[in-house]
């Protein structure tokens, strides 16, 4: 009898034991769960404050991008002349001004001679304007570009320079200028562009196809597209060889005591001779009190 309580009573002891163990050891792995759990949870809330600054970067970098398309957008609508009727009546007046003003032309180009005229227009920090034609930009895209992203006007001297074709209606002049137009747009990747300035070869007045240019001037105005001559020039196309000191003496003459001047000069591989008397035609220009501008200044 005793024997049977001795052993019932270590049964229970046993039993007992067994549950402690048990307790004990779920008590071990719900701690052990929970330490995991925290250390899970403080991980997670770890990740998620990176994810929110990772998100907070890529939304600052965004927006830096958007703020850079933005004014990339914004300086490549500054370039791309718009008509108005400001720039209208600023044109109408070009050659009066209340302050002393050059703007320093070039036709024919864009040719061999360019990148010099524009590596001195960069030294000297002047912008001009190009009146090119359409056969050396389809020919010289590249130094055509570099006018237009260096920032000076491009505008139209028609595409072939042949008086004969230009000239033979009306309706060739505009034909011609949207073919120089279409050929800039190429070279310059700017679809849009439109310069609505047009200078006739040979200039506006007289000669042998002086109804033809009237008619065409009009269709041309019809058409928002204006045209500008010159009123000072370096007489670099008035005779087969100048020299500098005869462009320099041409630009005192021809400039003499004028407000407001367009100077005529050209860009092409004959007329080395005008590259080489910039800088000293810009020069005397500075000393004489002159501010210069491009055509950027009048149509907008």
């Amino acid at each position: 009898m005793i024997k049977d309580k001795i052993y019932k009573i270590t049964i229970d002891e046993k039993h007992l034991n067994t549950k402690k163990v048990a307790i004990l050891l779920l008590i071990v792995v719900v701690a052990v769960g929970l330490i995991m759990l925290a250390k899970n949870a403080t991980t997670i809330l770890k990740n998620h404050k990176v994810y929110e600054q990772y998100e907070a970067q890529l939304g600052a970098l965004a927006k830096q991008e958007e703020s850079r398309q933005t004014e990339i957008e914004e300086k490549k609508q500054e370039r791309i002349p718009k008509l108005t009727q400001e720039g209208k009546e600023n044109l109408e007046n070009i050659y009066h001004a209340e302050t002393k003003r050059a703007f320093l032309t070039f036709d024919d180009g864009p040719s061999t001679v360019t990148p010099t005229i524009l590596d001195i227009l960069k030294q000297e920090k002047v912008k001009a304007t190009f009146f090119v034609l359409g056969t050396g930009v389809k020919a010289m895209p590249e130094t055509t570009k570099r006018i237009y992203e260096e920032g000076h006007y491009i505008a139209n001297h028609g595409y072939s320079h042949s008086y004969s074709a230009i000239y033979s209606s009306p309706q060739a002049v505009l034909e011609e200028f949207n073919q120089c137009n279409e050929a800039v747009r190429n070279a310059i990747g700017i679809p849009e562009y439109h310069s609505h300035l047009f200078r006739f070869p040979g200039g506006l007045p007289g000669g042998k196809y002086a109804e033809i240019k009237r008619q065409a001037n009009e269709l041309l105005l019809q058409n928002d597209i204006l045209h500008v001559d010159w009123n000072a020039l370096t007489g670099d196309a008035e005779t087969a060889n100048p020299t500098i000191e005869f462009e320099r003496q041409r630009i005192e003459e021809t400039v003499a005591n004028k407000s407001s001047v367009v100077i005529l000069m050209h860009d092409a591989e004959a007329k080395k001779v005008t590259a080489e008397a910039l800088p000293q035609i810009i020069s005397w220009l500075r000393e004489n009190g002159y501010e210069f501008k491009n055509f950027y200044d009048i149509i907008k």
